[in-house]
């Protein structure tokens, strides 16, 4: 190979490196030009909505009427004529007690009454038998009187008897336990054969009228003065009735089937919860809640004209919220909003920070920094609002 030749191919190796090096630096500077460049991120923009809002608090179920049934008599259990959960009638026979001493008593009564009786009679026959005397002035009016006053001590002493058989056969219904109203039996924490008496610890059952429930449950100072601002009225019972119907979560998270109305708010903030206790009342024909369930009450809370954003659209720094709102030059602005405790499904009521028109990053924000350009992809706002309708 001559020196020309081997000139000739330095020179064409040398060319061909300096484009393959040329070639890398295009390739790098295409792919950071790709990489700064606005990536696409979904807007919508704001606007007003008119909705209900539900709060929710959780409650207790209690009957209209929870009544211990407690014995009056001391004895041994004879029988129980029932068995927990059943429902029964105003006067059913639950339990009857063992007592004989009651019907000893009413024997004992009875006899005392057929004596006093008797004397009565002797009494008064010895008047009849002294009022002739006295008048022939045989006696002395003074032996008249005895006898009179005899008649009418023992006159006493049997309405005394009659009293104390009425007592006794009280006291042996006493032994006969009856429902007091209407209602769903308890627990049966005594068997048949257990001694009871007036002063055992716990109730022989309790019947629970359940035909309406009450539903306890409380709100904080703050959601009652919110409260009280939203329904309108001169005074609270006023308020109660701008109140619209509440409805009833169940454990299960089902909505029980009929509403029910808020009766009762009480007076009072309790100091050591600093809270104020309210009773809703349901009506319950088929027996459905039970005293003593949870549940949670469900206000509901029309308002006009708010603005929405999804909770998807959010972000959370030190326990403020803040929206990527799209400035000039397409460029992200991180703004900080003012949401109402109370949310629509998954949406946030805005109260400060937004206004009709401003355009909000949708979702996938993550990366994002505040003043970001970004090349926005507008969503139809009707689509980001349509969950709230349904």
């Amino acid at each position: 190979m001559n020196k020309i030749t081997t000139l000739f191919y330095t020179s064409t190796l040398c060319m061909l490196f300096l484009a393959s090096c040329g070639g890398d630096k295009d390739a790098k500077k295409a792919q950071a030009e790709k990489a700064n460049a606005p990536q696409p991120y979904p807007v919508f923009a704001v606007s007003k909505q008119s909705t209900t809002l539900d709060s929710d608090y959780p409650a207790t179920i209690e009957g209209i009427q929870n009544i211990d049934i407690r014995p009056k008599v001391d004895g041994f259990i004879e029988h129980i004529y029932v068995d927990e959960g059943a429902v029964v009638k105003k006067g059913q026979l639950l339990f009857t007690i063992n007592a004989p001493q009651y019907e000893q008593a009413v024997r004992t009564a009875a006899a005392a009454i057929s004596s006093a009786d008797a004397d009565v009679s002797a009494a008064q026959l010895q008047v009849n038998k002294t009022k002739p005397l006295v008048e022939k002035d045989i006696i002395s009016k003074y032996d008249l009187e005895s006898a009179q006053l005899t008649l009418q001590s023992k006159r006493a002493m049997l309405s005394q008897a009659k009293a104390a058989l009425v007592n006794a056969r009280v006291n042996l219904g006493y032994t006969k336990i009856t429902s007091p109203v209407n209602g769903v039996v308890g627990s049966i924490p005594y068997k048949t054969g257990s001694l009871v008496s007036g002063t055992s610890p716990e109730p022989l059952t309790t019947v629970s009228n359940t035909a309406r429930v009450y539903a306890y449950f409380s709100l904080n100072e703050k959601d009652l003065l919110d409260f009280s601002n939203v329904y309108k009225g001169k005074n609270l019972a006023e308020q109660m009735k701008n109140i619209p119907p509440v409805s009833l979560i169940l454990a299960d998270g089902s909505v029980y089937a009929q509403n029910g109305k808020i009766e009762s708010i009480n007076g009072q903030i309790n100091t050591s919860t600093g809270s104020a206790s309210l009773r809703a009342t349901f009506p319950n024909p088929v027996s459905v809640l039970k005293s003593g369930a949870s549940a949670m009450v469900r206000i509901p809370q029309h308002v006009n004209d708010v603005i929405l954003v999804p909770q998807k659209s959010t972000t959370d720094l030190q326990g403020k919220k803040f929206v990527y709102v799209l400035g000039d030059s397409a460029k992200v602005i991180s703004t900080p909003i003012e949401v109402m405790q109370i949310t629509k499904g998954k949406f946030y009521v805005v109260t400060k920070g937004l206004k009709v028109g401003d355009k909000v990053v949708l979702e996938g924000f993550q990366s994002l920094k505040d003043g970001t350009k970004i090349k926005p992809e507008e969503k139809n706002t009707d689509s980001v609002y349509s969950e709230i309708k349904k």
